[in-house]
């Protein structure tokens, strides 16, 4: 079964669509918005991942969430499931391609640190992300079930990357 998007090389164009989208999403969560950051595999250069922008917006707060959502909606993004108590995660496809997910994160939600932690150890260490890379080429190619399944077979490469551990770098 597909990914939400195929894997390709990394594309110069990737930290320019963030800044378009981070001008938007600070208008939408104002005065609760602590910060918007790139994250997952495009803000990390030279490293291939599926084209689909990942944006983490710190908030001190949910505020209205009906306004909320109306204003999502209005810059094309919508409502997906909760990811986990104070994570809520919001999606844009275009033609019925994922393009950009948002993730919005209660300010101090353990996500927040490990999203941002393994993406500056990705932009710093040649070798993790060559690892990873392969890995998510490998899941990518071997992938029965659909996004699920990949996401739940590289989150052991993540955590033992972030919590310290050598098996991160096999």
């Amino acid at each position: 079964m597909p990914l939400t998007s195929a894997i390709t090389a990394y594309d110069t164009r990737w930290p320019s669509m963030f800044d378009s989208e981070k001008v938007g999403l600070e208008v939408v969560f104002g005065l609760q918005a602590i910060g918007v950051y790139h994250v997952g595999s495009t803000a990390v250069p030279g490293l291939a991942a599926k084209p689909e922008i990942d944006v983490l917006v710190v908030v001190s707060d949910f505020g209205p969430q009906a306004e909320i959502e109306r204003s999502m909606e209005s810059i094309g993004y919508f409502r997906g499931k909760d990811l986990s108590e104070g994570h809520q995660f919001y999606r844009r496809d275009l033609h019925g391609v994922r393009t950009h997910k948002v993730h919005v994160c209660i300010a101090g939600h353990w996500q927040i640190s490990r999203m941002l932690q393994f993406r500056d150890m990705l932009r710093s260490d040649d070798a993790l992300r060559e690892s990873y890379q392969n890995l998510k080429l490998a899941l990518e190619s071997s992938n029965e079930h659909g996004i699920k399944e990949y996401l739940a077979r590289k989150a052991p490469f993540i955590d033992a990357a972030v919590s310290g551990s050598p098996s991160g770098r096999d």
